[in-house]
């Protein structure tokens, strides 16, 4: 008879042995936060000694926050499981962030190594993004509509486009050399087009932006309807099934994993475009906040607009992997964000 302790049956002797070492590794795993955020605070108040007070205070303040809600995860987690799993995976991330930082300032505030004012403090952008809070609040808000009505624009066309072209032999006929020529084309190059066409700039912008989202949508709408296993058509079409049946019913739910995968690819091409698009005529936007501080020089604000633009652009994504797992549940977790 085999004597050896199997691994997942633990023996009441290996209990004590086991409940030792699992707080070990879990105070050692919510550490990690609340320490890079105050080795990178001792760094800021050795090099800003001679920066402006207010710069000072204020990053001070939010590197002492950081701190603050880094112990407070770290006891939470032995109340819940599900932060002490976050902190696991994400913590070492977080804390690689913020001493990221502190290198940063040590480098540019403190060495001097990185020439001003192209590459400001951590502490000068965190100022920036409070001294212009209202007009970043403005500029956001206006790039959200105008990303919304152009993706949402060419999300519509794209489908229709693509569904289209997928299922009725004529229009795949005509529709794929339109898509073979048009397609490729970068939408930032129909720029003086779209001027000469356009009756605003705001509509310009819009049109671009869905451009932009249209290609890709209705390439992988149009892959994905064409690619429908005919198993799934003949069942359908042996049960009496009508045409509208089965492109609504039967090839558009078989295509959604290329639907989604071109909503995403157009949402990144809408990114890029959205930047651009705010440079022509349009008077508020992230892309026109960028481009007004580089004209002045206050990259401080350049770098702010950046850091506002990850935030929102990041959100967006996550919102829209939300969206795809939920309604492809058998593919949740392939694909993480």
């Amino acid at each position: 008879m085999n004597s050896e302790v199997s691994p997942t049956a633990a023996t009441p002797e290996v209990w004590p042995e086991l409940n030792q070492r699992a707080p070990t590794l879990t105070w050692r795993n919510g550490l990690n936060l609340p320490l890079a955020a105050i080795v990178a605070l001792i760094v800021h108040l050795v090099v800003a000694g001679e920066e402006p007070a207010m710069e000072t205070q204020n990053y001070s303040l939010f590197l002492g926050g950081l701190a603050g809600i880094g112990f407070l995860l770290f006891v939470l987690q032995f109340k819940l499981s599900g932060l002490r799993r976050w902190l696991r995976e994400t913590g070492p991330v977080l804390a690689g962030g913020i001493v990221f930082l502190a290198v940063l300032e040590g480098v540019t505030t403190g060495l001097r190594l990185l020439p001003l004012p192209y590459f400001p403090s951590p502490a000068r952008v965190l100022q920036s993004i409070i001294t212009d809070r209202g007009m970043l609040w403005n500029s956001t808000w206006h790039s959200l509509f105008l990303l919304a009505s152009g993706y949402a624009l060419g999300v519509m066309a794209g489908l229709v486009s693509g569904v289209c072209i997928g299922w009725f032999a004529p229009a795949r006929y005509w529709g794929m050399p339109v898509l073979k020529v048009v397609g490729p084309i970068p939408a930032t190059a129909w720029i003086p087009l779209v001027l000469v066409l356009s009756p605003s700039a705001l509509f310009s912008a819009i049109s671009l932006i869905a451009l932009a989202v249209w290609f890709p949508v209705t390439m992988l709408t149009s892959s994905g309807i064409s690619n429908t296993r005919a198993s799934y058509l003949d069942v359908a079409r042996t049960l009496g099934a009508k045409p509208s049946y089965l492109i609504f019913s039967v090839a558009i739910p078989a295509a959604m994993p290329n639907i989604f995968l071109g909503l995403f690819m157009g949402l990144g091409a809408a990114f890029l475009t959205l930047v651009v698009a705010e440079t022509v005529g349009v008077k508020s936007g992230l892309g026109w906040y960028l481009g007004w501080a580089k004209e002045w020089a206050e990259y401080g604000k350049v770098y702010s607009a950046l850091v506002v633009m990850a935030v929102f652009f990041s959100t967006i994504m996550t919102a829209l992997f939300k969206v795809r797992d939920r309604v492809l549940v058998w593919q949740k977790g392939t694909i993480k964000w």
